[in-house]
């Protein structure tokens, strides 16, 4: 089928104008995966080496003791082993501080929240600074009424965001919320109260994750060149 001739003559004003641009997806650029090793092999292998840079990733745990916390914790010690500073929003100020070393409490920015509306807005505001290497936001304990109410715009406004920065940004929720996250993990584990006395190492040996969605990703600029195409 022949092009339509105002979508060629859109492209040829383009291209006179802005020489750099490229009009067509096919003459995008492949991208390379460019990723952060959680050391978790359960999550590393199924997004084929870590968590994604200038993308979101949700962490979904629909059952109590799925392992939610536990995967943060790991990954905020991770961070901090490898010197980033690095943010949480606790979206129901849930966060336990005491289980941490000093070296990883003085990296952590902790920015603690009543209800999801509060942990929006303070995400919104932390990922336009863009120092950050790494931002987590918990909502995993905020009530469905809050969750009920997040627009899906939203998402797509904190995706715009960080897509130009290179943030991980990761969100754990207890249902699937985030439409628009590059890659949504499923915790399937379900640990009873007497896992708390057991150490970390041990726990996340038997964390179980299963990958819901994952495609490759395309930027908002993209997307309405490939939509225009």
């Amino acid at each position: 089928m022949s092009p339509n001739p105002k979508i060629v003559q859109l492209r040829q004003q383009l291209a006179e104008r802005f020489p750099g641009l490229r009009t067509n997806i096919g003459d995008l650029p492949a991208r390379t995966h460019d990723g952060w090793p959680t050391g978790l092999q359960q999550i590393d292998h199924l997004l084929e080496g870590g968590l994604n840079k200038s993308a979101i990733t949700e962490i979904v745990g629909e059952k109590n003791g799925s392992g939610g916390a536990l995967v943060i914790s790991w990954l905020l010690r991770k961070a901090a082993a490898e010197n980033q500073i690095f943010a949480l929003v606790d979206g129901q100020d849930s966060f336990d501080p005491t289980g941490f070393d000093q070296k990883t409490l003085t990296r952590l920015l902790w920015i603690r929240c009543k209800t999801a509306d509060q942990a929006l807005k303070a995400t919104d505001l932390v990922l336009r600074d863009r120092n950050l290497p790494l931002l987590i936001l918990d909502l995993q304990l905020n009530p469905s009424t809050q969750l009920r109410k997040i627009p899906s715009s939203i998402w797509y406004r904190l995706q715009r965001i960080v897509e130009a920065t290179s943030t991980i940004f990761v969100v754990f929720t207890p249902h699937a919320m985030v439409g628009c996250a590059q890659s949504r993990l499923n915790l399937q584990s379900h640990f009873a109260l007497n896992a708390l006395e057991k150490n970390q190492s041990e726990l996340l040996g038997k964390l179980k994750v299963e990958l819901t969605q994952h495609r490759l990703h395309v930027s908002h600029t993209e997307e309405q060149v490939a939509k225009a195409g």
